[in-house]
């Protein structure tokens, strides 16, 4: 891999994480549009390192008093937050550990890929027009953090998109955007963090090279400006201009694959 195609999958990395059009999808899209060999495990793992530091960065004042609170002073607000979160994360980690062959061959099929992203971005229009928006994240309950983490688990197929699936569900719930957004956001971290260090300790110091720290870098600094962006974005717009993204996006991916 060159310095160049790591700065661009990086790019792809931080904003695919945090907006709703799949980061996995378009890590798969654009290797294979482009005529790029698959960049292998080693990068995967720079470019999640780099996502994890994004919303760790973003977010570090909050986990702070989540973790605090949470082993501290569960009844809390932010306590039982915290708590939510960690039941969140365990369904789309059980998804990871089992379904980890499937993630790394069947799922990764273009048609299928392009299928997903136009499949989700109807649901997330329909889910997004027709939820009530009244629900602050300090309402959200046991039951909603489950809810949420299941669909997370869903991620797991390229297409569907982490963010994607649980802001959809967040809005399903009857939470504010803003409020989805920043739940999923908050989820992401323990499932990028377990997500890496299960395959961190499957490379080795001599592979951590330049297109590998030009990953991290990239990803981080891009991530951080999308989560960001979509938490202003979202206070004064809906998701419509996601929902076309995919819908294009899917649409070309499908007619490219048919004609290949």
């Amino acid at each position: 891999m060159t310095i160049g195609e790591a700065v661009v999958l990086g790019i792809v990395q931080g904003l695919g994480e945090f907006l709703p059009i799949s980061s996995s999808a378009h890590l798969v899209l654009v290797p294979w549009l482009m005529g790029w060999t698959y960049a292998g495990l080693t990068f995967d793992v720079a470019l999640h390192l780099g996502t994890l530091l994004a919303v760790v960065g973003y977010f570090w004042r909050d986990w702070l008093v989540l973790l605090v609170d949470g082993l501290r002073r569960a009844p809390t607000v932010e306590g039982r937050l915290f708590w939510y979160v960690v039941v969140a994360t365990i369904p789309g980690a059980l998804f990871g550990y089992f379904l980890e062959k499937q993630a790394e061959t069947v799922f990764r099929e273009p048609l299928l890929i392009g299928s997903m992203l136009m499949i989700m971005g109807v649901v997330l229009y329909l889910v997004d027009t027709r939820a009530p928006k009244k629900r602050k994240m300090e309402q959200i309950g046991l039951g909603d953090g489950l809810f949420i983490g299941v669909s997370q688990a869903l991620a797991i197929i390229p297409g569907i998109s982490r963010a994607g699936i649980t802001m959809t569900a967040g809005r399903f719930l009857g939470l504010r955007r803003e409020a989805a957004a920043r739940f999923s956001f908050l989820m992401s971290a323990p499932i990028i963090f377990g997500a890496g260090l299960v395959q961190l300790g499957k490379i080795t110091p001599s592979e951590v090279n330049a297109p590998f720290l030009a990953g991290v870098a990239v990803s981080a600094v891009v991530g951080f400006l999308s989560i960001g962006f979509l938490l202003r974005y979202l206070t004064r717009h809906n998701f419509v201009i996601f929902v076309w993204y995919r819908l294009l996006l899917g649409a070309a991916v499908i007619i490219v694959g048919l004609l290949r």
